[in-house]
């Protein structure tokens, strides 16, 4: 069994229409296999989210929560997954500007495909990663993020989104580092998967932008491989016999000699399947 709710910031569910012809009702929706909640007049407030729950202690969800987002297959470690939606302005930044702010929603969580699950995927793919961990996966964190600005949080490298050419808002969100020396990103999958092709897309708005001449890739048995890199601003590559793995550690960023400060990452690709 699947559930959508829609709750507000007292952790309330929010109670309206779904269309003018019907009558007030909580706004939730659940089914066997999947569920879609549609609402024709609502507008979202600061502090709604939306709560999906499973009777299963682990399951993989194809999920949509928002007409601006792809759908992303995720691995959900727990019965229940809350989505705080974006609305305070300093997150709106990272998303393009209707996210959320239509009347009208189109919310859809259904059990995954068992090929959709058994592909040979990009397993580091998710549009719907937050800051903090939520509990799904695959998921993005790092131990710095340019001004704690959403343009340039750790989740906007896996969010499947590639202009590069570009810094700062919407469509060209990064993660930015801050100048750190020591900065990190961990893409964590919440399960073991197994994988043998990573790529990178360095952000590459040059002069203003500096890039890394070698990245190291860590794995969760503390292995590690090492990519030489160049200020391209297509994807960069490495492919390695398969590995096991729970996550992918992006260090020790070897930044180039040159005058710009501002190395980032667009974006990183993890190939595999979930094992």
């Amino acid at each position: 069994m699947i559930k959508i709710e829609l709750k507000n910031n007292q952790d309330r569910l929010i109670v309206g229409k779904i269309d003018h012809e019907k009558e007030e009702q909580l706004y939730l929706a659940e089914g066997a296999e999947m569920a879609v909640l549609a609402i024709k007049d609502y507008t979202y407030e600061v502090g709604d989210k939306i709560v999906v729950s499973t009777t299963e202690l682990s399951s993989y969800l194809a999920v949509q929560l928002d007409e601006s987002l792809p759908l992303s297959i995720i691995y959900v470690a727990q019965q229940t997954w809350e989505y705080q939606i974006p609305l305070i302005e300093s997150l709106r930044k990272a998303s393009v500007e209707t996210a959320f702010q239509s009347k009208r929603h189109h919310l859809m969580v259904r059990k995954a495909h068992e090929f959709e699950i058994k592909n040979y995927q990009n397993l580091s793919f998710n549009s719907h990663d937050q800051k903090a961990s939520s509990g799904a996966y695959p998921h993005a964190s790092a131990n710095v993020e340019t001004r704690d600005d959403a343009v340039f949080f750790a989740k906007n490298a896996i969010d499947g989104k590639y202009g590069n050419l570009s810094h700062g808002s919407y469509p060209f969100a990064s993660w930015g580092i801050n100048q750190q020396k020591d900065a990190a990103l961990t893409i964590e999958f919440g399960r073991k998967v197994e994988i043998d092709w990573i790529r990178v897309l360095f952000r590459g708005d040059y002069p203003h932008d500096s890039y890394w001449t070698e990245v190291t890739l860590e794995f969760s048995d503390g292995t590690q491989q090492i990519l030489a890199t160049t200020n391209a601003t297509i994807f960069q590559e490495i492919k390695f016999p398969t590995k096991v793995t729970e996550f992918v550690t992006l260090k020790n960023l070897k930044k180039a000699a040159d005058d710009s400060p501002f190395p980032a990452l667009t974006q990183i690709e993890v190939f595999g399947r979930n094992k």
